[in-house]
């Protein structure tokens, strides 16, 4: 089975080199690296049984940009969002709702106080400010439910070959939101060449995406073992995860100019260079370290008693109901 799983992976592995758009996402090696890097840093009381996945999960890394084409115009519209979180677009939001649909809707309400076709007004949207954050939390509280059937089976002393199975599909999932979030392009509006007001006289070259991501990646040979040098001990097993996610993105984004730096300075063409190098070392461990955290607390939490919130999110009882969504949104946990 394992041997099947290798094998499947490494042939989407191949399609996904073909496919995908040159400035997708992190290339497909550092995907890899950085899920298979918080696979291997996983505690002894994390969900360590997903080891046994490390071929399937590191293989598949790159799987939801498949989810992107313009051929698949549904999926597209619906994922394209998932993979960005472009702060400075939506920066009269204090503090993103804690729903989804609260967060679309409140975009909608400011874009309709902007002048018709400006392009405020055509970038304040969910595919122009992106939603990663809730693409992550999403994606946890997946694996929460998931990993409660695999303790309740592993209780009962049965199978639990399925749900694993399931769960590694989910890592995959939650593993390419948090590698994309570490990625600092793809936390900010400048995620394609310099938008807008430029004194410093950055790119506006589009291509500085992927000749980050990708080409340099790609061009020092980045590996599971250079990011694992740089992930930290476990760490964000306390607090509320929805805040701990948007913390993670707005370092993210602190780190954006310095892409732009590194290519004035012609350090992305030059695979010796030392400060593009630790820049890379640095955002993909720290990508790593998330995923890794993630997982930790997605089990820890899963053997918790189960405590349904004191009122019904669906029912307009409920104080904090929301008419436009019809639901309450996420309490803080």
């Amino acid at each position: 089975m394992r041997n099947r799983f290798k094998i499947i992976a490494v042939g989407l592995q191949l399609a996904l080199i073909v496919t995908a758009t040159p400035a997708a996402a992190w290339g497909g090696r550092a995907h890899t690296a950085i899920n298979r890097a918080a696979l291997a840093s996983l505690p002894a009381d994390g969900p360590v049984f997903l080891q046994a996945h490390a071929d399937f999960i590191g293989g598949m890394a790159s799987l939801p940009d498949l989810w992107r084409q313009p051929v698949d115009p549904f999926a597209k519209m619906e994922e394209d969002p998932n993979h960005g979180w472009f702060r400075e677009q939506f920066a009269f939001m204090k503090k993103p709702p804690r729903s989804r649909y609260e967060f679309v809707i409140a975009l909608l309400d400011a874009q309709r106080k902007m002048p018709p076709r400006s392009d405020a007004a055509l970038r304040t949207n969910v595919r122009w400010t992106g939603t990663m954050a809730y693409a992550i939390v999403e994606a946890f509280d997946r694996l929460v439910a998931g990993m409660r059937v695999h303790r309740r089976l592993a209780a009962q002393g049965q199978d639990t070959r399925h749900i694993d199975q399931a769960l590694a599909y989910d890592v995959v999932r939650i593993g390419h939101y948090v590698g994309d979030g570490a990625q600092p392009l793809h936390a900010s509006i400048h995620s394609d060449g310099w938008r807008g007001a430029n004194p410093k006289h950055y790119t506006t070259d589009r291509s500085i995406h992927s000749r980050f991501e990708t080409m340099f990646v790609d061009a020092i040979g980045l590996t599971e073992q250079d990011v694992l040098r740089g992930v930290p001990a476990p760490a964000r097993q306390q607090g509320d995860v929805f805040d701990a996610v948007l913390a993670f993105l707005d370092d993210s984004a602190a780190n954006m100019e310095r892409v732009y730096q590194l290519d004035q300075q012609g350090a992305l063409a030059d695979p010796a260079s030392r400060p593009a190098r630790d820049l890379v070392y640095a955002r993909t461990a720290t990508g790593s370290a998330m995923l890794r955290d993630l997982l930790h607390r997605a089990w820890l939490v899963s053997a918790l008693p189960l405590q349904n919130p004191a009122a019904d999110p669906l029912s307009p009882a409920n104080p904090a109901y929301n008419p436009e969504t019809g639901s309450a949104p996420a309490p803080v946990k």
